[in-house]
């Protein structure tokens, strides 16, 4: 993979993430095993490394500016932890294409949910004069 693929695929995710303000994964998962090729469990864990720079400087950044509640932060922090171990697991154990056909049911239900918020919002924006 040349770096510049990897860097531009990078960029890509990260606009498209920030003006449709979807997680990283959503965009990252199929770009990198559509355009790169990777596996499904590949783009995944592959996925879930590269976002952990940015956490990092995001949380730092948040937490300067006093937005941070760092209680609650460490609790969720603590139960998705336990979240990703079994997530990761069944992730290894399954076959490559059933893991990508979860993901597609994953992505339909991200379109649906993102599709019903523009239906509702739209009837309600309607209303308005």
């Amino acid at each position: 993979m040349a770096i510049v693929e990897i860097a531009v695929l990078g960029v890509a995710a990260g606009v498209m993430s920030g003006l449709f303000g979807v997680g990283g994964g959503v965009i990252f998962v199929p770009l990198l095993t559509l355009v790169l090729g990777l596996g499904q469990l590949d783009a995944e864990a592959t996925s879930l490394a590269a976002i952990v720079p940015v956490v990092a400087v995001g949380a730092w950044r948040q937490d300067r500016a006093g937005l941070v509640r760092r209680r609650a932060a460490v609790l969720v922090g603590l139960a998705s932890l336990a979240g990703v171990i079994a997530g990761a697991s069944v992730a290894t154990s399954l076959s490559d294409a059933t893991l990508r056909r979860i993901f597609g049911l994953f992505l339909v239900g991200v379109a649906a949910q993102f599709g019903l918020r523009a239906w509702r919002h739209g009837r309600a924006g309607s209303l308005r004069p």
